[in-house]
């Protein structure tokens, strides 16, 4: 919040201050005081403070047997005000729904497929968790500022672009993104004018259009379940392509799920009678964003559609399981898990389960869940350290998890690279090295960073490089500077911010790009300078990272000394 500080001071004569800082992340107090030789004179004043470093999550869990207890310690991982913790009850494998939940919805980047991620599994939260009240109110308004959002992503032609305002359309991405759109005014909400009239033309042109030559097939199977689910089967397309050899399995159950929900049933399950269901592993960096774990999700989604329950259940464990791992995974994977598993259990999946639990000094509380998760709010922020316990009073094994998060002061100070090489150089405006740990005040400056591929693929796909700066610096809008010295890859999308620059690109095998800032070092003092990373967005093995330090910006009066 801005307020304005008169001290009345007389003439011109420079004021200096002393500002004390009572610690503290999110608003932070200061306490202004006149020292010129006149009465004290002081005004406090609040200012928002970012904490620039990731969240951090530690987890801890057990699996309770009927009439199983847990009693466990947990630390506060971060600075006071970013801490959060809960405690995750389920009666299927753990899945981290609250972990995973909370991945997507604070993942730093907006591509579509991000974007929808995001929201998508949102959807069918209330039906895998007994929602608290915040939840309740927020959820609908996560969804309504992704539909929203999404009319930056549409063009005239009714795709969706992959970044906002690009021509560049990824056709899963579009699709996925129309799956979103489908289901969430199935359910009510309510979908800014025409977005949708003008995706589905665009989707029926082009799966008519779409032959077994262009490759892809999973890509249009899922364009024709889409349209299926939309009330507007293309038969002609759909039986063309279920007549045509050497389709790829994954099309086979995504195009026997259109099917299905187009009202012949008989036909998907002549369709997958000899499928085989076992997936290998395999990971995509684009095109799809597929893994085998996403996939299992598609085929939990195709035995709900054929009514096969029992399969659906074992599917369903699977998917739990997988989400219930440590294991990083991409935002489409979490996503359409979170997705799979929330309309299985609106499908309907019996059970109830009973607990106690005791959160440090407090009373013993009892709860009951008909929902296959329960989640408790834990208050961690305040205290170092703290106590819970867990009573299992059901007569079926249930799972306990403590997930806490929060953000420390100092951020990761870790150097790390597999399959990539990154150089950071900070250089004057003539292109020579300067020192960052120390930059004059009213200094332009340019940060450099130089990226090579050095893995085994032969393209990685979907890169982000993710620079944060100190708040004493500031970017430059390079367009209208005369810095000659800015010659930069281009990438496929940058996003640039007060304080951060994100850039997005594919780099083959070997290449080499350079991606350069011009920024000035605007206000003197000491600031922190967050880790520079860069990383495949669909595989967290491909990265580098270059740690943190502390920089500074000297005034003009120290320069003169």
């Amino acid at each position: 919040t801005n307020k304005n500080i008169n001290f009345n001071q007389p003439g011109d004569e420079m004021v200096e201050f002393d500002i004390e800082v009572n610690e503290g992340v999110g608003m932070a107090k200061f306490i202004i005081k006149a020292n010129s030789g006149q009465e004290n004179a002081s005004q406090e004043i609040e200012i928002e403070i970012r904490n620039p470093n990731p969240i951090v999550t530690d987890v801890y869990k057990e699996t309770l047997s009927p009439n199983g207890e847990w009693s466990q310690s947990i630390q506060s991982v971060g600075v006071e005000g970013t801490n959060n913790a809960y405690l995750e009850v389920s009666m299927i494998p753990p899945l981290d729904m609250g972990k995973r939940l909370d991945y997507l919805i604070r993942y730093p980047h907006g591509c579509l497929e991000q974007t929808t991620s995001k929201s998508f599994p949102q959807l069918y939260v209330g039906d895998l968790i007994e929602l608290e009240e915040d939840l309740k109110t927020k959820i609908p308004e996560h969804i309504e500022a992704a539909l929203e959002k999404l009319k930056n992503f549409q063009n005239a032609e009714g795709y969706f672009s992959y970044w906002p305002g690009e021509s560049y359309v990824n056709d899963w991405s579009n699709t996925y993104a129309g799956h979103f759109l489908l289901e969430a005014q199935a359910m009510g909400y309510k979908l800014p004018v025409n977005m949708l009239e003008n995706w589905k033309t665009y989707q029926k042109q082009t799966a008519k259009s779409w032959s077994p030559n262009d490759g892809g097939d999973h890509t249009q199977a899922y364009r024709l379940y889409t349209l299926a689910l939309a009330k507007i089967p293309e038969w002609s397309a759909m039986n063309r392509m279920r007549e045509t050899k050497n389709t790829s399995r994954s099309a086979q159950w995504r195009l026997a799920t259109a099917f299905a929900i187009a009202g012949k049933q008989e036909v998907a399950k002549e369709m997958i009678v000899n499928l085989n269901t076992t997936i290998s592993p395999y990971r995509e960096l684009g095109h799809t964003y597929g893994s085998h774990i996403r996939d299992e999700a598609m085929l939990l989604e195709t035995y709900l559609a054929m009514g096969e329950q029992t399969k659906a259940a074992e599917s369903a464990k699977k998917v739990a399981t997988y989400l219930g791992k440590e294991d990083w995974y991409s935002t489409q994977t979490v996503a359409y898990c979170l997705m799979a598993l929330g309309k299985y259990a609106k499908k309907g999946l019996d059970g109830s389960f009973a607990i106690d639990y005791q959160i440090g000094d407090r009373s013993v509380q009892s709860k009951t869940c008909t929902k296959p998760v329960m989640q408790i709010p834990v208050p961690i922020d305040q205290l170092t350290s703290l106590d819970v316990q867990l009573f299992n009073k059901s007569e079926a094994v249930v799972f306990g998890r403590l997930i806490v998060s929060g953000q420390p002061l100092i951020g990761d100070q870790s150097s790390s690279a597999s399959g990539l090489d990154m150089q950071v150089t900070y250089m004057d405006v003539n292109g020579l090295k300067i020192d960052a740990l120390n930059i004059p005040q009213g200094t332009d400056f340019i940060a450099e960073v130089s990226i090579t591929h050095t893995g085994d693929y032969y393209e990685y796909e979907e890169m982000a490089l993710s620079q944060i700066f100190p708040s004493g610096w500031e970017i430059h809008n390079s367009r209208m500077s005369a810095v000659n010295n800015l010659e930069s890859t281009i990438p496929e999308y940058q996003d640039i911010r007060d304080d951060r620059m994100l850039t997005y690109f594919d780099i083959e095998e070997k290449e080499t790009h350079v991606y350069r800032v011009l920024l000035n070092a605007a206000y003197p003092g000491k600031y922190y300078l967050p880790t520079v990373s860069c990383e495949a967005m669909y595989d967290v093995n491909i990265h580098a990272r270059q740690p943190g330090q502390w920089v500074e910006v000297s005034s003009f009066k120290d320069d003169e000394m």
